[in-house]
């Protein structure tokens, strides 16, 4: 064979083995997974509708209200999580996502747990305005009862009842700061998660 020919089959050999060696290692590497969490809030028939009975968004006092708060662990990990509800109003800021600053809205209530990887968690939430009081046309939501718990909460109020809203943010463990950070890093990426649902207390009364 002419020394020209096994010189061009010698550089096909080494290019067809390079050529091998780099799809055996695509088809053999794991690809790197995206880490995230997802929130969710469903009404009382497990649906994203139906948060209010008869899906009448004015609510009453005494008004008994079904949610199922859920999250799932998607970080590749177990996850230490919270979910924080909090009540506001129309003119209060919601979460800002794109500085990863939670709303300033007053907590209700908090739910923690651990989560294993890909592990979805759901809460089954019952909760009740047991107190409010409407002045001048502003009316103020005193006492909520979660489960069967009763928190106490001021200056939260809306004009005539209208746009009161709840604020779910998700937390996550942060081992660094040693404390629980709004939303959680995917590589140097800091992503948030949060929801809100919106509803009228157009009477103080009881239903």
């Amino acid at each position: 064979m002419p020394r020209q020919n096994r010189r061009e089959l010698i550089v096909i050999f080494i290019i067809l083995l390079l050529v091998f060696e780099t799809a055996a290692y695509i088809a053999t590497t794991p690809r790197p997974t995206e880490q995230f969490f997802q929130l969710y809030v469903l009404g009382a028939n497990h649906l994203a509708a139906d948060y209010y009975p008869n899906a009448n968004p004015n609510i009453r006092l005494m008004d008994s209200v079904r949610w199922y708060l859920g999250v799932t662990n998607s970080m590749g990990n177990i996850q230490l999580v919270a979910i924080r509800v909090k009540l506001g109003n129309q003119s209060i800021n919601p979460p800002n996502t794109q500085q990863s600053v939670p709303s300033p809205a007053p907590v209700i209530c908090e739910f923690t747990r651990f989560l294993a990887n890909n592990e979805t968690w759901e809460i089954p939430v019952v909760w009740q305005i047991t107190n409010a009081s409407n002045v001048g046309g502003s009316t103020q939501i005193l006492q909520i009862r979660v489960n069967n718990s009763t928190y106490v909460l001021q200056d939260v109020s809306a004009r005539n009842g209208y746009n009161f809203r709840f604020i779910i943010e998700l937390y996550s463990w942060d081992d660094q700061a040693g404390s629980f950070q709004f939303g959680w890093f995917a590589g140097t990426e800091h992503r948030t998660a949060w929801l809100q649902v919106w509803f009228n207390m157009t009477s103080t009364q009881p239903s």
